[in-house]
């Protein structure tokens, strides 16, 4: 790791980012403007070949080229731009909260309604800098930077396609081979269904913790982005509204004609599910949601990656007072856990029992087979919070996943065994 320096050029440097290939990013103090600043600069000539110096100088010249001419909020404003000497460094906004790039895993995904705000935003962000005549070429969650404001930036214009550059631009195969379209795998000429591609491939990760195709390498992920179709977004997380999965399908269609054609018509369809999204307002973070599931008594013995694996295909439901959740007599292949709150059991208009955080219900019509009946009526008794878990789910558990479920059905049904036989000697005497 190169030595930090104290100063470059007005800035006074306080401490450094990161290091990449092309160049060392430092946070710095602005003394004139009174604000922090992020400054890149770029790695000597004499560290590389001449094939790798020409392209970092075309990098260099297209981010500096930017400097002051894209003002949008969700945008890192660049400021300022100088060669002095053999230094050449960019002078940019300083965006402290890292990148959306922690939010793409299954144990931290951002709340539904959280990160369909982020994609919109983006939308918005993209359209703008596409009427101002740039294609980013390179959108990915290292590239959307959050600020202390629970907002985002979009950040890294260096592969940016410019019009009316009056600087040599990067040509060719550009980008992150797992963010990249079948159009760019192609060196084809980019256009805005190139970011639009790309964007749904961070939408299907912000919403799965998982890239739609993933690979050991360049070349087979390569084959699969040309060849194959990813893995439903339905299939991964079922809990998710037919409108979000259609939108995120249709920006990673594999023909650009079949993408939505602007950004305009993105940014609408994600509007239009703002309302469905309503229901998700008080959603929490996957690692929330494991943290509950793991204080519960009815998965104590269930190991952590079990766990993580019952939520990856769980739904996680919200429910006012007084709602029937469970209607007797109605077929039934899912079963519920209670996460929070109180639900009462009834049959034929009389209160059997009262179950509590942490008790599970639905579940003799899961073990009974193909189109059980319920035998009694679920209602909510305050607010509650569920863990929906549908056969289909369930039998795609390990095995050994299946058999600790299994163990506490069991369980759950002596517990109610003995209650029974308990209010049963009571009547007698």
């Amino acid at each position: 790791m190169s030595e930090r320096p104290h100063k470059i050029g007005k800035y006074t440097v306080l401490s450094e980012i990161g290091q990449g290939a092309s160049a060392n990013v430092y946070v710095g103090e602005d003394p004139f403007n009174d604000r922090k600043v992020a400054i890149k600069v770029a790695k000597s000539d004499a560290d590389m070949s001449e094939e790798e110096a020409n392209r970092f100088e075309k990098l260099f010249l297209n981010e500096a080229s930017l400097a002051g001419k894209l003002n949008h909020p969700n945008i890192v404003a660049v400021y300022d731009a100088v060669v002095d000497g053999e230094t050449r460094y960019i002078v940019m906004e300083y965006v402290p909260g890292g990148s959306l790039k922690k939010y793409c895993t299954e144990t931290n995904l951002l709340p539904v309604r959280q990160a369909v705000l982020v994609i919109f935003k983006m939308c918005r962000a993209l359209d703008y800098a596409f009427q101002n005549g740039v294609i980013h070429r390179d959108i990915k969650p290292a590239n959307i930077l959050l600020s202390e404001r629970d907002d985002i930036k979009i950040s890294d214009f260096g592969t940016a396609k410019i019009s009316h550059a009056t600087h040599t631009q990067i040509e060719g195969f550009l980008g992150s081979p797992a963010y990249m379209s079948p159009e760019q795998i192609n060196e084809e000429s980019p256009s805005v269904q190139t970011d639009i591609y790309s964007l749904g491939v961070v939408m299907y990760e912000l919403l799965t913790g998982k890239l739609p195709f993933r690979a050991e390498n360049s070349v087979a992920m390569i084959n699969k982005i040309l060849n194959e179709e990813p893995v439903p977004l339905e299939q991964l997380r079922p809990d998710l509204p037919d409108k979000l999965v259609e939108i995120v399908k249709k920006a990673m269609a594999k023909d650009p004609r079949q993408r939505y054609q602007t950004w305009f018509e993105m940014a609408s369809d994600l509007a239009d599910t703002f309302p469905q999204l309503e229901r998700y307002s008080t959603e929490i973070s996957s690692t929330e949601k494991f943290n509950k599931l793991r204080a519960l008594p009815f998965f104590r013995e269930f190991r952590d990656a079990e766990l993580w694996e019952v939520l990856r295909g769980a739904i996680w439901e919200v429910h006012a007072r007084d709602e029937n959740l469970l209607l007797e007599g109605e077929i039934g292949q899912a079963f519920f856990i209670i996460v929070a709150g109180q639900v009462k059991v009834v049959k034929d208009g009389k209160l059997l029992n009262v179950l509590k955080e942490g008790d599970c219900f639905g579940e003799m019509a899961y073990l009974s087979g193909d189109r059980a009946r319920r035998s009694a009526s679920i209602i909510s008794v305050s607010e509650v919070h569920l863990l929906k878990i549908q056969a289909t789910h369930l039998e795609s558990l390990t095995e050994g996943c299946q058999l600790r479920f299994n163990r506490e059905f069991l369980r759950t049904l002596i517990e109610r065994l003995s209650w029974t036989t308990s209010v049963l000697a009571q009547f007698r005497r």
